[in-house]
């Protein structure tokens, strides 16, 4: 006999398992491949359990894409709450966050995301809407050309780690974060 219905369900866990999952399975067949069977099946849910969270691959892919882009604003909050300097706050926070996410657990996440990013035009729009809003809401500490051209950078050096396009050493990596932190000081 099965306790299957005396478990106590974990609707959180079950969530956070099968978005993991997800990650996981895009960045080893691609988002193309990924499918809610296989999800389901790899995470051990029922189809139905899956279902109950994410009811298509559409849904599926904006729960990966709204759990990461939460935890980068978090980041981004949290990494602006220790700089007291008010102006470029919000670019030096960025870089920070963009910097480490190639040395933390998190990045494969990103790598996904980017990934359905290019992929998928839904999730495009819903970056652009992103990057409107957080650019508004910082336009009068964060608007100049300046603070732009170093955000880009940290973009361009996101991508560089995502395609394994370079191999920038640590003491490097450091030299050029200062330097895109300077400016956001200008």
């Amino acid at each position: 006999m099965t306790n299957a219905h005396s478990r106590k369900k974990q609707p959180q866990r079950v969530r956070r398992q099968l978005l993991e999952v997800a990650a996981r399975l895009s960045l080893e067949q691609g988002i193309a491949a990924l499918t809610l069977d296989a999800v389901s099946h790899a995470a051990g849910v029922s189809k139905g359990g899956l279902l109950h969270h994410f009811p298509n691959k559409s849904a599926l892919l904006d729960g990966l894409f709204d759990d990461l882009v939460a935890r980068f604003d978090n980041a981004i909050d949290e990494a602006m709450a220790r700089d007291e300097i008010e102006k470029g706050r919000f670019t030096r926070a960025y870089l920070g966050v963009c910097f480490a996410l190639d040395a933390e657990a998190e990045a494969q996440g990103w790598q996904v995301l980017t990934i359905a990013l290019l992929a998928e035009p839904h999730l495009k729009a819903r970056w652009r809407e992103w990057v409107a809003r957080r650019t508004a809401e910082f336009a009068a500490t964060d608007g100049s050309a300046n603070c732009l051209l170093a955000r880009f950078a940290a973009d361009g050096i996101w991508l560089a780690d995502l395609m394994g396009s370079h191999d920038i050493d640590r003491p490097t990596r450091a030299i050029l974060l200062q330097r895109l932190n300077a400016l956001s000081l200008e």
